[in-house]
């Protein structure tokens, strides 16, 4: 006979346990419901992604055919048992006179037989398409999502053993037909499940592997790597994934347990946010029939006490679109100490990381841009789990919620209209976004580009007026600007045409919903007061739905503002201490180098084969032409590099093998150009000893001899010292960076050409100075003027990597080698100097001024 009732005895879905067992009119309903969920939402954006992103895998690279095909097989007796569970229960119920097809059965079977087929071109595409990005073997995450939902579903009958709705009694025809049913089913999904575990249909490794390792010279196949698909846009989501991975940590915090009471407070808000949000449009129904006279001439009732609790429950709601009530308060103020937490620990492990790369990522870097990266990095993060947690996810669960009050209060039809009415919401938002994800990446490179300028014109700020370029700065900037402006018209346009997309679809369902719950009220099926509870909950419904899109979006564009971050974070250390590296022991401070080979590139070697030891107290000086490999010794005593072959020992250990913080603790470098923090002096000088007193600062800028001159600023001490310390003269830079080295009291010291960039009377009158940091301490100096090195311990000539000569500044000159040629040129040079001051002064009639 024919069926008109949804659930038996026309009931609703609720409640769910029912004579000792689960209600099977509501677990299929809402099993079936999310599942196809799944499957068309999730699972309809990774058929798109595959579609528009995804590469075909060459058939040479297709493995084991035949899990592949039971696979799909599997799908397909799903798909036909479902089918068959229609025919027979409708055959069965005819012949027993009784109704045993219900509603709910054709719709669950409707919707199942809709997953398999989806779930079967989802395989296909694993199988057959390919993202070439993709690093992990196996089926995708939707896919797996609903093998195990699915698995999970046919194991609750078990919970119903003793319900008498269930087929464990074997009392009639219905109930033998669906236990053998149910078997089909169970052995179904349990392989699917098993199988797809282990996904022995696929590849092991990734497409772009196997393609690399299959290709040779005789056959020309492109070689794949993670800039492949650079020639097309990379999707957003396509390293979603690894994000999440990198913030997750950072959103349990790990040890603080006030900050993780406060998140579970946050989920119970949400938790009685999604309550509150079912029962204000209900009790606005509920009012409304009880304010509308049942028939002419009928008593209207006074419902105090509804309104009383709809006010109430609207006031934790909140009013307008955004729902900022009470509830949504409490958790935002709640909150604010996670959100903090979560931007502290980042952008201090950022920090941390910059600065643990090498010396040779650091001189490649621009500022500007490293810095405008950090701030949208660590901003996105915030703002990802914002969505995610507060938008997305109660969105989501309001929409589900909202289907099932509706299938269940009303008919399937209203659930019908608010599930397509979603999906193709969900989808337009997806694959137009998808489409203006390039145009928000254009624009933060133009972002990048356009800060990157600013700040290093601005740092430059005394080369551009030297030069006097201020108007080429400034139209370099303003076509930085325009590139930019130009990207974000488009990334701007493009938002205008998704939301009116949005709008038409919004638009659409309700008028359909509403149109249809009309229709029920003028033929007495609803009332007045169902009519306003449709239209009250639809608009509530569609209010963050409409903004569903905002939120993904700003999800997307958080992931794309990421990226960047993220590649910060990736940068490898070229120079990384071994695991458990002890700290260096340093007794008498010998260095030795043994047999050391290094190059920056290896087509052109730096320093072939050195072999130097300088003892404890001894002075050893570095001279050669430019590029002989002098400052690159230096930095690699420091280890700002390791070395590619032979051993550096600082008193018999080798300095790879001990931790860089005490590597670098015991050496004392001053650098040829010294550049200091934008402080005062007190500043600058301590930071060679942080947390050293006044008096240690004073004593070091005494034996730096420039207390003196620090005393006649007005400020003194005080004395700001500017962007990269401009304000101090060449003479006055560098002695701070000595008084900074003598406070440091490091038992080796490295002296990089400290004095070449200064002229010669302030030079001399720095050596003094200079003295005070080497005395009794291990020195390697590398010198351009050969006068300030005549009493190093020993010289080592250095030409193209290799120490041509070595000795003490008299044998040197005796070999009439390199040496002393350097020597002759540079007396000469300032014979001629002394000369040309000497007629200068003679024609001025003043005498020599004093410096400093």
């Amino acid at each position: 006979m024919p069926n008109t009732q949804y659930c038996p005895g026309n009931t609703s879905l609720v409640p769910v346990w029912v004579d000792h067992g689960l209600s099977r009119c509501f677990l299929d309903t809402v099993v079936s419901s999310v599942l196809l969920f799944i499957l068309l939402v999730p699972g309809g954006i990774q058929i798109l992604l595959f579609l528009r992103r995804a590469v075909l895998v060459e058939q040479r690279f297709l493995v084991r055919p035949l899990w592949f095909r039971l696979q799909v097989a599997l799908s397909v007796v799903m798909v036909l048992q479902y089918g068959t569970r229609l025919a027979v229960l409708g055959i069965l119920g005819n012949e027993d006179h009784r109704v045993d097809l219900y509603g709910y059965m054709e719709l669950s079977a409707c919707f199942c037989m809709a997953c398999y087929l989806i779930s079967v071109v989802i395989l296909s595409m694993e199988r057959s398409r390919t993202m070439l990005r993709r690093r992990q073997s196996g089926h995708g995450f939707v896919l797996l999502l609903f093998w195990a939902l699915a698995f999970v579903n046919e194991n609750l009958a078990f919970v119903s053993w003793v319900s008498p709705h269930w087929w464990w009694g074997f009392d009639s025809d219905v109930k033998r037909a669906e236990l053998g049913l149910w078997v089909v089913r169970y052995v179904c999904i349990l392989l699917l499940f098993a199988i797809g575990l282990r996904a022995p249909g696929l590849p092991r490794k990734s497409y772009a592997l196997l393609i690399n390792e299959d290709r040779d010279e005789e056959q020309e196949v492109p070689l794949l790597n993670a800039e492949a698909s650079s020639a097309g846009q990379k999707s957003t989501w396509a390293d979603a994934w690894t994000k999440t991975k990198m913030v997750f940590p950072y959103v349990w915090p790990k040890g603080h347990y006030l900050l993780q009471l406060r998140i579970i407070v946050c989920i119970l808000i949400l938790v009685a946010a999604r309550i509150v949000n079912v029962y204000v449009p209900v009790l606005n129904g509920e009012i409304v029939n009880a304010l509308t006279p049942q028939n002419k001439g009928g008593k209207v009732q006074f419902p105090w006490q509804l309104i009383s609790i709809y006010v109430s429950l609207k006031f934790l709601q909140g009013s307008g679109s955004a729902g900022i009530g009470l509830l949504s308060n409490a958790r935002t103020f709640i909150w604010i100490k996670v959100s903090q937490y979560t931007t502290k620990s980042i952008m201090v492990r950022l920090f941390g990381h910059l600065h643990s790369l090498s010396l040779k990522w650091h001189l490649n870097r621009k500022t500007g841009e490293v810095l405008r990266m950090m701030d949208r990095g660590t901003t996105s993060i915030n703002s990802l789990l914002s969505y995610i947690i507060f938008q997305i996810f109660p969105t989501i669960v309001d929409i589900i919620v909202a289907i099932v009050y509706f299938v269940t209060s009303f008919n399937a039809w209203f659930g019908l209209i608010v599930l397509v009415a979603m999906v193709l919401y969900i989808i337009a938002t997806v694959v137009i976004t998808e489409w203006r994800t390039k145009f928000r990446r254009e624009m933060n490179l133009g972002d990048n580009k356009m800060k990157q300028k600013a700040v290093d014109s601005l740092l430059n700020f005394e080369t551009v007026k030297y030069y006097g370029n201020e108007d080429f700065e400034v139209g370099v900037y303003d076509e930085a600007i325009t590139s930019y402006q130009r990207s974000e018209w488009k990334s701007i346009s493009s938002l205008v045409l998704l939301n009116s997309g949005q709008n038409v679809i919004i638009s659409l369902g309700l008028v359909v919903g509403s149109l249809l719950c009309a229709y029920y009220v003028s033929v007495s099926k609803l009332t007045v007061g169902d009519y306003v509870l449709f239209a009250s909950y639809i608009i509530q419904l569609y209010g963050p739905l409409n903004y569903f899109g905002t939120y993904y979006r700003m999800i997307q564009q958080a992931f794309i503002d990421m990226e960047n971050m993220i590649d910060l974070m990736k940068e490898k250390q070229d120079v990384a201490d071994i695991p458990n590296a002890k700290d260096l022991e340093v007794k008498r401070g010998m260095v030795e180098f043994d047999n050391v080979s290094f190059y920056y590139n290896e087509e052109k070697p730096i320093l072939k084969g050195v072999s130097f030891s300088v003892q404890s107290g001894q002075t050893v000086a570095l001279v050669g032409p430019s590029g002989a490999g002098k400052s690159t010794i230096i930095r690699l005593l420091f280890r700002f590099y390791d070395i590619h072959d032979g051993q550096i020992r600082i008193d018999g250990q080798d300095i790879k093998t001990v931790s860089q913080h005490s590597l670098r603790k015991v050496v004392g470098v001053v650098p040829q150009d010294t550049v200091l923090f934008n402080n005062d002096i007190r500043y600058n000088i301590r930071y060679g000893k942080v947390g050293s007193s006044e008096e240690e600062v004073t004593a070091a800028a005494e034996a730096a001899d420039i207390h003196a001159r620090i005393l006649s600023f007005p400020s003194q001490y005080k004395t700001v010292v500017g962007e990269r310390g401009l304000k101090l003269s060449g003479g006055e830079k560098q002695r701070v960076a000595i008084a900074r080295t003598i406070l440091k009291a490091p038992e080796v010291v490295l002296l990089d050409e400290a004095t070449s960039a200064l002229d010669t009377k302030t030079e001399r009158n720095i050596q003094s100075s200079l003295a005070n940091v080497c005395a009794n301490r291990t020195t390697i100096v590398v010198a351009h003027r050969l006068s300030t090195i005549i009493g190093a311990d020993q010289i080592l000539v250095l030409q193209e990597g290799q120490i041509i000569e070595r000795g003490r500044h008299e044998d040197l000159l005796q070999q009439n080698g390199v040496y002393a040629d350097m020597w002759l040129q540079q007396q000469q040079a300032e014979e001629d100097e002394n000369k040309s001051d000497n007629e200068e002064d003679s024609s001025t009639g003043s005498g020599p001024e004093k410096l400093d």
